[in-house]
């Protein structure tokens, strides 16, 4: 099993942790986690972008002008889409753009993401998130004394003093350890866990 150091919200190493090889010792499926995070980012699309085609856009019923003798090119409508007001052409319309992925295949994905993150030593395990009051300098304090200044918060329940600490850090997020997805674990520089939350992934996912 791999061993982590467990810190204070001071920075100092308090504990050591054996994380779960079948959580955060699997072998890393890249195509996987690939397929996640597509998946992740198609899904939160809306697909309400929409526009008219010539055939929506109202008026131009009547031929704009004779089809011979004008010495204008040919039209057949003002709506056509190289008249100004005219529709376009191929327009967006509404659709469905999610992408599945089956339970196993998630599951294989997320803990290859974890794991990554444990073998680059970008997973930093505090043994609890602890603020007497919201204070936005206070939690910037503790990531800079964990050296996370890029990081992604997991705890294993919602905090608000946590939440409304972090909320304006334009370089952190928080979640909670039943939301965690493969794009977030990738896309900020560190994971920063409770040591509690480390527990709660492991019994979902072991």
């Amino acid at each position: 099993m791999a061993t982590v150091a467990v810190y204070n919200i001071e920075g100092k190493e308090v504990d050591k942790l054996e994380l779960n090889d079948n959580v955060f010792g699997v072998e890393i499926n890249e195509n996987l986690v690939h397929k996640a995070v597509v998946t992740q980012l198609a899904n939160s699309r809306q697909g309400t972008q929409s526009a008219k085609t010539r055939s929506e856009v109202s008026g131009g019923g009547k031929k704009p002008w004779r089809q011979k003798g004008t010495g204008h090119a040919r039209q057949g409508s003002i709506r056509a889409p190289q008249w100004k007001g005219g529709g376009i052409v191929f327009a967006p319309k509404p659709r469905d753009y999610s992408v599945k992925m089956n339970k196993r295949e998630k599951q294989i994905a997320m803990k290859s993401a974890l794991t990554s993150r444990v073998q680059e030593d970008k997973f930093i395990v505090v043994d609890e998130f602890k603020l007497d009051e919201v204070k936005t300098a206070k939690f910037v304090e503790i990531l800079n004394n964990l050296k996370a200044p890029k990081a992604l918060v997991i705890t294993k329940e919602k905090d608000d003093k946590v939440v409304l600490s972090a909320r304006n850090i334009p370089t952190v997020k928080t979640t909670v350890s039943n939301s965690i997805s493969v794009y977030d674990i990738l896309k900020y520089d560190t994971v920063v866990i409770a040591k509690d939350a480390v527990e709660a992934i492991e019994e979902v996912y072991a």
